[in-house]
């Protein structure tokens, strides 16, 4: 018995209808082509996204390395700038308190020995009043560049504001500790400043304080405050007190 074709489907019927049938004839020549075109297109568009893809994966790792590394130098020069005195070049006083914490912090764990010092500029404000601040930044400036060259490499030296400093020192017993105070004291003493045809005589208060495991950072800069002012009240006091300003 002879088989009967069936019937194509509605929508194969359509098909034929949109293919051939009068509504194709109406359509824009680009829209009527755009079934046919697609094919052909898609492989070119595809070739040309290909070109901007890495040819070796391992160079583009190795970029994205690079720009990792670039932006985290960035962060860390961004975090020195914040934590950095923009006039002497030395640890600000938010840079300062970052470093005694982690130095307690090591102190609790491990047991190791550090000396917090504070030292206190004395007669600036003679200074500022006679040859102005300008002339206060340099004697600031000379205290530091003073104080930078009788510290090791290890310790730490920051400007807690205005014209107090603080020193952390590492490795040192308390008597060597109070020696390394009066020996600052003694080094800033020395120092004479010109300007012009006057002089003026530098000096630092400096005040000691042991770090112990139980101490936090606004502790121990209480306690090396204290001892600083009366280490400063005792100057004060002393007989034969030089005139800050020499004319």
């Amino acid at each position: 018995m002879k088989k009967t074709p069936s019937r194509p489907s509605e929508s194969h019927r359509s098909g034929r209808k949109v293919a051939a049938g009068p509504v194709a004839e109406e359509l824009p020549r680009s829209a009527a082509g755009a079934s046919q075109a697609a094919p052909d297109e898609a492989p070119a568009r595809a070739g040309a996204g290909a070109g901007r893809l890495p040819s070796d994966p391992q160079a583009k790792i190795r970029r994205l390395k690079a720009q990792l590394a670039a932006a985290l130098a960035q962060i860390e020069e961004l975090r020195a700038s914040a934590e950095t005195d923009f006039l002497l070049g030395i640890s600000n006083r938010r840079g300062f308190e970052r470093e005694l914490n982690r130095a307690l912090a090591y102190i609790k764990r491990y047991g190791a020995a550090g000396a917090l010092i504070l030292l206190d500029v004395d007669r600036l404000k003679p200074v500022n009043d006679t040859f102005g601040h300008a002339a206060g930044d340099v004697v600031l400036k000379s205290v530091v560049e003073a104080l930078l060259s009788h510290v090791r490499a290890s310790d730490l030296i920051g400007r807690l504001g205005g014209d107090e400093f603080a020193l952390l020192l590492w490795n040192l017993s308390e008597a060597d500790a109070h020696m390394k105070a009066a020996a600052l004291e003694q080094t800033v003493d020395q120092l004479v400043i010109r300007f012009g045809t006057h002089t003026v005589a530098a000096g630092v208060s400096a005040g000691v304080a042991m770090l112990t495991a139980d101490m936090d950072a606004a502790g121990a800069l209480a306690c090396a405050d204290r001892a600083m002012y009366a280490r400063k009240a005792e100057r004060r006091a002393a007989e034969g007190k030089p005139d800050p300003v020499r004319r």
